[in-house]
């Protein structure tokens, strides 16, 4: 539980602010010097998102997708705007969103909206969205704003809509980033989260081939 770990929640979300403020705006800035592993990544996520929007009576649909923690747009570039007619971007830094702005080109047109918020602050739009997409992210928010961020996601997807997390998973319990100030949670937390948050798992996958010194590394859809 991020309760054990957190002493102070508004020092634990304005050292996270403070420390993305002086990454670089670049895709191995995004990726903590892991940039090579984008190609990997993206790969590996377009393969499990197709699965959903492959047809069939409860196909996901491809009007639009929201992309969480979003950055400069690393995902939003090459996984969403390829996917989906249109694609909002939220992040808590504003250098990030701004830069975003020309690292996307031209497919940047259908980006409609650059949200800069916290996601513990931040309520996706009702019965907005096909695709909600949460990476490297879930680890700057407690247990508590995690959950209750899950609850408004849910409310803002579209029918056959999914949620999906990509993320770290440590091996047990809850460990602290001090650095980052971030957490990272084990499978069995995470499941417990989401659950919480009345979601439904619908899929569950490992990413594979990355490098051995890293956290594995999961995937989550659910509705």
């Amino acid at each position: 539980m991020t309760s054990e770990v957190v002493e102070n929640e508004f020092e634990f979300y304005s050292k996270a602010e403070k420390y993305w403020k002086d990454v670089p705006a670049t895709v191995d800035g995004m990726l903590g010097g892991y940039g090579h592993i984008s190609s990997i990544d993206i790969n590996s996520s377009r393969k499990f998102l197709q699965r959903f929007l492959r047809d069939g009576p409860n196909r996901t649909g491809t009007t639009r997708a929201l992309d969480c923690g979003a950055g400069i747009g690393r995902i939003t570039k090459r996984l969403l705007l390829p996917l989906f007619k249109t694609v909002d971007m939220v992040d808590v830094t504003e250098d990030f969103l701004t830069k975003a702005k020309s690292y996307l080109g031209e497919e940047g047109r259908r980006v409609r909206n650059y949200y800069c918020c916290g996601l513990q602050d931040f309520s996706p739009e009702p019965n907005c969205y096909d695709v909600i997409w949460i990476q490297w992210v879930i680890g700057h928010l407690t247990d508590n704003h995690l959950s209750d961020f899950l609850k408004r996601c849910r409310t803002g997807l579209r029918p056959n809509g999914i949620v999906v997390i990509k993320d770290n998973m440590a091996q047990e319990g809850v460990i602290m980033d001090d650095v980052d100030s971030s957490v990272c949670r084990d499978l069995d937390v995470v499941r417990k989260i989401i659950r919480r948050a009345g979601l439904h798992l619908l899929a569950e996958e490992r990413q594979e081939n990355f490098p051995d010194e890293i956290y594995h590394v999961y995937t989550f859809a659910m509705r």
